[in-house]
């Protein structure tokens, strides 16, 4: 068959040995994930699914990302959880999210629609303005992240995921002292699986096994599923190692629900034009615009094949995503860093991974959710264990470290801010310390300054940009040079020259004259926002009789 035949709608499908297990391995890891951010954002654990099938499915098939997978975002829990509330409450103070629920569902559509259009404005390239650092720490703390936030399962500590990306949780708890509350409620069978299925994963690792072609095919995440659910049956029919059934899958069963349709929920248009429906649905726009695009920077980041995936066209697929999901009843989407990452880390080469595990995520809800239900958490936490290391290893701590303290301290804080905080919240921390650096290192070192001992000339070179916070410095620098010298002040390397620092530099060719410097300043061509010439202006000002050619004074502009 030839590589031509393989490709449908954009679909690669020359890769199924290794897009099939991986969407298998991400559906596993989705499918809690999507029950538990359901939870914490207090809507229906339907709605969560729904949001998997169609981040799997509808987005999946949109997108221009490779690698990336999309469903319910867990940084867009309070946002929703609060509007749902606000939305359900009535004047009396009575919720009813019969209410609530439908009516945020309209909210939901609005915010893809908001979404579509910011694709259109060209507003994807936000993404691409975030340093590398930040991006780092961001993908370095959702690995520390996942690895904390599983330990609880690996225990066997019975309760359902919640708050995932948060590090304070609903129940009171945060994601240390959830780990000191699991150490009294262990359970032996949820351990001995996890430590099993932990040595399984290691060993798929080694080398050896992954030069035997049957487990190219095969890979070890799934078998650990496989092993899971046998173990998990056997333990069930003792009394002394039995499983809880919130240490289980929990995906809802349709005949309990009265049906697979009575499962969805309908948006409630007759607010849709109010301003608490409106700005919700901004809110949800711009948040879940903001988590995709710097989740698609991150999954490039991580690609093998360092894949660059168009932006503008993501957010196209996440608009019309969430209008799909809103219309049927499901959560916001964004694209997920965890999912992607487990995506990459099982083998999925092209987008086929995504889409599939959207179709399993619907026909294990409707065909098979007793089989589903017999996953142990605990074979999962192994599996995530494993995606979190990956993102946190110790060589990136010190590849970040061997850049130097500017580029490490914004990772490791924005790793902290993420840990202690939620996702968000981390990031702007680690933004706001790198733009810090960024304007410290522009303030400390406005220019270059040197002398050439032989020529008897000092030079004093601009740097690329020279705002407002320069002045000091360079007016410090100015001042020092000795009477009867020769200067040159270069700036023709320099993109922007606050007009303030040309107000000194006009200042000193005045001040010169009467201490016998002779002067030359180049310039580039410098426009203000009036339309001004400020370098012409500054020509003009010079250029005057006082300042002759063949005076001790002499002036001469480049531009």
């Amino acid at each position: 068959m030839s590589k031509t035949s393989k490709s449908l709608m954009g679909f690669n499908f020359s890769y199924l040995k290794n897009d099939i297990p991986a969407g298998i391995i991400v559906f596993l890891v989705a499918v809690p994930l999507c029950l538990g951010i359901a939870l914490a954002s207090g809507a229906p654990l339907f709605s969560g699914i729904i949001a998997g099938m169609v981040g799997g499915i509808v987005v999946g098939a949109i997108s221009g990302s490779k690698l990336g997978v999309s469903g319910p975002a867990a940084g867009l829990a309070v946002i929703v959880a609060d509007a749902i509330r606000q939305l359900g409450t009535n004047a009396e103070g009575d919720f009813s999210m019969e209410i609530g629920f439908p009516l945020f569902l309209s909210a939901v559509v609005i915010g893809g629609i908001v979404q579509i259009l910011l694709a259109f404005l060209r507003a994807g390239i936000i993404g691409y303005y975030f340093p590398n650092s930040v991006i780092k720490g961001m993908l370095a703390a959702i690995g520390i992240i996942i690895f904390l936030k599983q330990i609880p399962h690996a225990l066997g500590h019975d309760i359902i995921p919640d708050g995932f990306e948060s590090f304070f949780q609903k129940d009171g708890e945060n994601t240390f002292s959830e780990i000191w509350v699991a150490m009294g409620d262990i359970n032996p069978a949820a351990v001995i699986i996890s430590v099993i299925s932990i040595s399984i994963l290691i060993l798929w690792e080694q080398r050896f096994i992954k030069k035997i072609r049957l487990f190219q095919i095969i890979q070890g995440p799934l078998i650990v599923v496989v092993i899971g659910i046998i173990m998990s049956n056997f333990f069930n029919t003792t009394e002394a190692f039995t499983l809880a059934k919130d240490e289980m899958v929990n995906l809802p069963i349709a005949s309990e629900e009265g049906g697979f349709t009575k499962l969805f929920t309908t948006p409630d248009w007759s607010r849709v034009f109010s301003s608490k429906i409106i700005i919700t649905g901004i809110t949800i726009a711009i948040v879940a615009s903001l988590e995709t695009l710097l989740c698609v920077e991150a999954t490039d980041k991580i690609d093998p094949e360092k894949s660059i995936t168009p932006t503008n066209r993501e957010l196209i697929a996440q608009g019309v995503g969430n209008v799909f999901s809103g219309l049927i009843g499901g959560l916001p989407i964004t694209q997920v860093i965890v999912r992607s990452s487990a995506n990459i880390q099982s083998g999925g080469k092209t987008k086929v991974s995504a889409v599939f595990h959207g179709v399993l995520i619907f026909v294990s809800v409707m065909f098979a959710p007793q089989v589903m239900n017999m996953i142990p958490l605990s074979s999962l936490a192994a599996i995530l264990f494993l995606v979190g290391y990956k993102l946190a290893k110790p060589s990136l701590f010190r590849q970040m470290s061997a850049l130097g303290w500017e580029q490490f301290l914004p990772f490791i804080i924005t790793i902290v801010g993420i840990v202690f905080t939620d996702l968000l919240v981390g990031i702007g921390i680690g933004l706001a310390v790198a733009l810090f650096l960024i304007l410290r290192k522009n303030f400390i070192t406005p220019f270059n300054f040197r002398k050439e001992k032989e020529a008897g000339l000092i030079e004093i070179k601009l740097s690329e940009n020279v705002t407002f916070l320069n002045k000091a410095g360079i007016l410090q620098a100015l001042n020092a040079v000795p009477a009867n010298s020769k200067v040159l002040i270069d700036g023709t390397a320099s993109e922007y020259i606050h007009p303030d620092v040309i107000e000194i530099i006009e200042d000193y060719s005045i001040n010169a004259k009467t201490r016998n410097i002779e002067l030359e300043v180049r310039m580039p061509d410098l426009i203000d926002k009036s339309g001004k010439d400020k370098i012409k202006l500054f020509k003009k000002k010079v250029r005057s009789s006082d300042f002759k050619e063949d005076s001790y004074f002499k002036t001469v502009f480049n531009s």
